[in-house]
């Protein structure tokens, strides 16, 4: 699970989980809450004290006193679209995965009640967030990405800003530490040992190759044999960009990866 702990949030977890969090109970299946406090787009503070992170679900990033971080176009749109969806409304948390991360911050989808609205579908739905899911907490993601989708289509939200459009493969070479998707067609499978590579160019050296390794094998349908068959398909991959022989994708489970109509 890709988790990336800055500096700045120190001051917002150490107070709620280094100091005293036994004291805070964990929250469990069905539980109605109140919002406290809004962090950003995708964070909130419950009036226990529970920090959670919307599961499934990344909105433009804030500075969060973080030195030097510029926050990402629209992230203070994208907090004030949380919290006209969560102040001063009951809600009700409900979980598909990993209950926490290794922060201590709760990982759940919300629901408002009574009326049932799931925060994170709405979040999407307005374009005031993507699809981010991790290998242990996958629930409803065929609904999110329907979601992001129908958002995309119409260019609500982020999605009528260059900073979060949809990357070629031959744009990628400065984007090496952020999170991207990118279409593109296949043109080569490999297996290598322990990994199975979609080469997106000519040059595996270069170009930019998606990577399944070994150990996350087991959430693809028969894989080598599955990825085999993204083999001169158009598809669309999101995740952390890195750089292994020109920018890379590491895929960890097959939501992160769509086959293009």
């Amino acid at each position: 699970m890709r988790l990336t702990f800055y500096p700045g949030l120190l001051l917002l977890l150490v107070p709620l989980y280094a100091k005293g969090a036994q004291h805070i109970s964990a929250p469990v299946e069905g539980q109605q809450v109140h919002v406290r406090e809004v962090i950003d787009g995708d964070t909130l503070t419950l009036d226990n004290g529970v920090v959670v992170r919307l599961v499934g679900i990344q909105a433009p990033k804030l500075a969060l006193g973080r030195p030097g971080f510029t926050p990402w176009p629209l992230a203070d749109a994208a907090r004030q679209a949380l919290v006209e969806l969560t102040q001063q409304q009951k809600l009700e948390l409900r979980f598909g995965g990993a209950p926490t991360d290794r922060h201590g911050r709760t990982l759940a989808h919300l629901y408002r009640m009574p009326d049932g609205l799931w925060i994170q579908g709405e979040m999407l739905r307005r374009g005031m967030a993507r699809v981010y899911t991790f290998s242990d907490n996958r629930a409803q993601v065929r609904e999110m990405l329907a979601l992001e989708r129908g958002a995309r289509v119409a260019k609500l939200g982020i999605w009528g800003h260059e900073f979060y459009a949809i990357r070629p493969p031959q744009e990628l070479d400065r984007l090496t530490g952020s999170f991207q998707l990118v279409e593109g067609r296949v043109l080569k499978f490999a297996k290598i040992a322990d990994y199975v590579f979609l080469n997106f160019g000519a040059d595996y050296k270069t170009d930019f190759t998606v990577v399944i390794r070994r150990q996350d094998w087991m959430r693809f349908a028969a894989v080598p044999l599955a990825a085999a068959a993204y083999e001169n398909k158009s598809v669309r991959v999101r995740g952390w960009l890195e750089h292994w022989n020109g920018p890379m994708l590491r895929i960890t489970h097959p939501e992160q990866i769509e086959v293009i109509e």
